[in-house]
């Protein structure tokens, strides 16, 4: 059987309540949870400072002033604006000290006099209550009533907090704590009182410290109910200053600001008796927003959707006001949060996140002026500033720390700083997302109150905010400046992701090197050129990116440059650890044979690798814009070729249907091989994420060249693509991809290759009968393009 010792209490009130908002939410909220009908009163009744209190209290100790000169001192600190009631015991305890020792005593008095009162007129609680709830930390009836709500599907939950911690705000605030409580059937009021300096005993048990509720004096009506928690010696300096900031920046977004003030919960706040109007959002602010992005999060019959609608306003240049309407339904999730990487969330989170809205306001600050009815381009500004995050509310009341100033949870701030143009950093939005308890069970605070208990519903709902946010509201700001403005692609991040990929290939063909017999070096050498030809390939490429930086074609150009690099780059780095790992593991074994037969594999690979960077050789400087005439079968099959490894390793059956005859065009190569592995990559990873979710299926991929006009049909049994999505998949930076994958440029550059050669790349209207999907695109060259 454990034992607990009193300063136990303490330490888990000083752990669980990180901050007086906190505080006081906890407080707050126990007022709402009784049912308050008039909502919830706070009132700081102080006569004097803690900092005056100590300032005096180290001035009686010097005894180098008279009893009258330090009776003046105090009276001097005394707030004038307190109440009578107050300010008259405050004189009383004065008049009465006589002496150093007895003014000493007074000020005590006088310090005591302070209090923080947290009132409401709900339930209130019984004589027995106080003893058999309050008195009991943890107490399971708000959890019972709660599981129960969930249980049952029930709109809303009967609580806000059910942990039973709450209370011990109380001494975050102040070391004493008196209790005021009656229920409607109450004759009397009901007592309790607190010293929490009790606990401060190191050899004191949690049983030794006398705690009792007692009865008290009659109740003034005797319909009366409700609860008074009384906050005496203060443990902070509290000023009318300090209030009005807590006010302003923290009891303002307490509850939803975004709600209609009327019908948002009652919380009053009183300084010495007078009212602190708390700020309410002003809806002027959000309708002058740059751009916006409101999403809803829905679960239907246990498939979820997510609908975006972004609005590009005003983003520095000119151009008409853009709007977006986007629809996600559960094969599009997948791809984009939960993927194809073991570090993402499971599927069935994507469920048990629960439904949830969210709106995000974007403001560019260098665009922000005067609006009418908020002031000039200072005061507005200052307003944006104030109510400046992405807040997160549940049941109308705040989760703590999101939108804070230093909280940065969806890592817009550390994504904006690796971009150019737009940068959708977190203090630029205004915005909020909301959640319930009984909508969102899984979506469950951390004991400390420091946001959300990491799990993989706290996981969707992040990595779906993040999509939203930081790819489809920066793609249409992107896309809507590519439209009406000249703007340029940042390709620093390919560079190094190239670079770094390198690197890692030439560490692990030195280690392979190393435990690979002699016998087989032969091997290593020949993957050492292939890398030395690659890296050739990749400076040529380096350059030519820094080239293409400045030039009008840049999309075009980085089809060769840029992604088809970085693509060759993954297959040597992945071949070469892949082959180092499987005879790392086999050395250990002494299995000559099975390292052979793995040297062999290795060999293949490299086969095939060495195959791509031939077919890639067009692509360079040299090659990238001229026109030739080749037999396009020849290409696709040299293409498709170099893909015979990866096509195994991932069981994919490849079905081509060449012509009965070579067909020859003219055309760019280069350009026509960008298309088909554009169309490849996306396959794999699409049909993987579709084996992952159903271990029976069989990836396939379909290609069949037709003539007159010379035209490739390219179809993939995948998940497909939404209809809605349809053209929008062509679009610069539209992703639907897991974050580690996403890019966004593939289809577009395909297309404008497509385009460059006079033809086009669709994405055909034939909606699969097992998918309600778009499976199957078509490649179309010009009729000229043909040659006898």
């Amino acid at each position: 059987m454990f034992k607990v010792s009193a300063r136990t209490v303490l330490e888990l009130g000083s752990e669980l309540i990180s901050s007086d908002i906190i505080a006081f939410y906890e407080l707050v909220k126990n007022g709402f949870d009784a049912k308050t009908t008039t909502g919830v009163e706070i009132h700081f009744n102080l006569i004097l400072r803690r900092n005056s209190f100590l300032t005096l209290k180290l001035k009686i100790e010097g005894e180098n002033e008279s009893v009258d000169d330090l009776r003046v001192a105090i009276k001097n600190l005394l707030d004038v604006r307190a109440s009578t009631d107050l300010f008259d015991k405050a004189l009383e305890f004065l008049t009465k000290a006589k002496t150093i020792d007895a003014l000493r005593k007074a000020l005590s008095s006088i310090y005591s006099l302070n209090n923080i009162v947290i009132s409401d007129s709900g339930s209130g609680m019984s004589l027995d209550e106080l003893n058999k709830n309050f008195l009991l930390l943890g107490t399971p009836s708000r959890k019972s009533k709660v599981d129960e709500a969930l249980q049952t599907g029930a709109a809303k939950s009967p609580f806000l907090g059910e942990k039973g911690i709450g209370r011990l705000s109380a001494m975050r605030l102040g070391n004493r704590l008196r209790v005021e409580t009656a229920r409607c059937d109450d004759s009397n009021i009901n007592l309790l009182e607190i010293n929490w300096a009790d606990f401060e005993r190191l050899d004191a048990m949690l049983e030794d410290i006398d705690v009792k509720p007692i009865k008290g004096e009659s109740k003034p009506k005797a319909n009366w109910s409700g609860t008074k928690i009384i906050i005496s010696d203060l443990s902070e300096d509290w000023t009318e200053n300090r209030l009005d900031t807590l006010v302003k920046l923290d009891f303002s977004r307490l509850t939803d600001p975004f709600l209609d003030p009327k019908l948002r919960p009652r919380i009053a706040i009183f300084w010495n008796s007078e009212r602190k109007a708390i700020p309410w959002m002003d809806r002027n602010l959000l309708e002058h927003a740059h751009a916006r992005i409101a999403g809803s999060y829905t679960i239907e019959n246990g498939v979820p959707q997510l609908r975006c609608k972004v609005e590009a306003i005003k983003l520095g240049f000119e151009h008409p006001k853009e709007t977006a309407v986007m629809v996600f339904p559960l094969p599009d999730l997948q791809g984009a949060i939960t993927g194809t990487s073991k570090e993402t969330p499971p599927d069935s989170a994507l469920t048990s996140v629960g439904p949830f809205d969210f709106e995000a306001h974007w403001f560019n600050r260098r665009l922000l002026g005067a609006i009418e009815g908020i002031g000039e381009m200072k005061a507005v500004r200052e307003l944006q500033q104030s109510w400046s995050g992405i807040l997160l509310f549940r049941d109308g009341f705040r989760v703590f720390p999101y939108g804070e100033d230093d909280d940065d949870w969806l890592a817009l701030d550390r994504k904006a700083l690796g971009r150019t143009g737009y940068s959708l950093n977190k203090t630029q939005f205004v915005g909020r997302v909301t959640i319930s308890r009984t909508a969102n069970p899984d979506l469950i605070d951390q004991t400390n109150r420091e946001g959300l208990r990491v799990t993989p519903s706290q996981q969707v709902l992040l990595g779906i905010l993040q999509y939203a946010i930081d790819t489809v509201l920066f793609d249409v700001l992107k896309e809507t400046g590519k439209k009406y403005k000249n703007q340029k692609i940042d390709l620093s991040s390919a560079k190094s992701e190239i670079a770094n990929l390198e690197a890692r290939t030439k560490t692990a063909l030195n280690r392979l090197k190393k435990i690979v017999p002699k016998d087989e070096q032969e091997v290593i050498e020949d993957l050492h050129q292939a890398m030395f030809e690659f890296s050739e390939f990749a400076a040529r490429a380096r350059q030519r990116i820094t080239e293409v930086e400045e030039e009008s074609q840049q999309m075009i150009e980085m089809a060769g440059v840029g992604l088809m690099v970085e693509v060759v780059a993954h297959e040597l780095a992945r071949a070469s650890e892949n082959a180092l790992e499987n005879l790392e593991l086999l050395r250990k074994r002494q299995i000559p044979l099975e390292i052979r037969g793995a040297v062999e594999s290795l060999r293949a690979q490299m086969k095939s690798l060495s195959k791509r960077v031939r077919i890639l050789d067009p692509l360079s400087i040299s090659g990238r814009q001229r026109t030739e005439i080749f037999a396009l079968d020849e290409l696709l099959r040299e293409t498709l070729s170099a893909h015979e490894a990866q096509f195994s390793r991932h069981n994919i059956v490849l079905e081509f249907a060449p012509p009965k005859k070579s067909m020859r065009v003219k055309a760019v190569k280069g350009m026509i091989v960008q298309i088909i592995e554009n169309l490849i990559s996306n396959s794999k990873y699409w049909m993987q994420m579709r084996k992952l979710r159903e271990p029976s299926y069989r990836p396939v991929i379909k290609i069949v060249i037709h003539d007159n006009p010379p035209t490739i049909i390219y179809e993939d049994n995948g998940p497909g693509i939404a209809v809605e999505n349809r053209d929008r998949i062509f679009n610069a930076f539209f992703s639907l991809k897991e974050k580690s994958k996403r890019r966004g440029l593939g289809l577009y550059i395909a297309r404008e290759c497509a385009k460059y050669n006079g033809g086009t790349l669709e994405l055909n209207d034939a909606v699969d009968r097992e998918t309600n999907r778009l499976h199957r695109f078509t490649l179309e060259l010009p009729k000229n393009a043909s040659v006898p």
